[in-house]
């Protein structure tokens, strides 16, 4: 009878090590999934002119070497790369794209598009997702992304994209008027 009891001991001791460890790795999965979670709100956006650019698209990272990766991707024109998760990418005021897992948003390889309504109190979200439509062009974001897949759904000149009802010019204007700069 002691041996039995000895060897029950035993057991149960195996199975709650088995256990912790089977939660504790649980744990760890479901930590690295949400670390890579993205939070964006209206106060995660603010003035386009304190972000930094690459000829006319600023970008924001809370990470500056995320950053640095990023602006380098787009710099240099980098096909086939992801960039971070967590990078933010504005061309014009009222628009936005940031980057997410994958799995988030699996039709845009994680990118959510977002469409912003700016006033000088700040950012008010007027949609968001992988289906907002580009009130300029009455069409889905996705659907002038999409021909850009090779370089991460990112539009530039020569990426395929759609070409879009402002030049270069009217870009900067655009950024310079962000009513959330105040006189910058």
């Amino acid at each position: 009878m002691r041996h039995l009891i000895a060897l029950l001991c035993r057991l149960s001791v195996c199975v709650c090590k088995l256990s912790v460890l089977a939660a504790g790795l649980g744990f760890c999965l479901v930590s690295s999934v949400s670390a890579e979670d993205l939070a964006v709100s209206e106060q995660t956006f603010g003035c386009i002119l304190d972000w930094p650019k690459v000829r006319n698209t600023r970008f924001k990272h809370s990470d500056p070497e995320k950053l640095k990766e990023a602006l380098r991707i787009f710099r240099d024109s980098v096909p086939d790369k992801e960039y971070p998760v967590g990078t933010i990418l504005q061309l014009v005021p009222f628009e936005a794209m940031v980057k997410h897992p994958h799995e988030k948003f699996p039709k845009s390889n994680g990118w959510e598009f977002f469409a912003l309504e700016v006033s000088e109190a700040g950012t008010k979200i007027r949609d968001r997702g992988d289906n907002v439509v580009n009130l300029s062009l009455g069409a889905p974001c996705l659907s002038c992304h999409q021909p850009a897949a090779k370089f991460d759904f990112v539009c530039e000149k020569g990426h395929g994209c759609a070409p879009i009802p402002f030049d270069d010019q009217k870009i900067a204007e655009l950024q310079r008027a962000d009513r959330r700069c105040g006189k910058k």
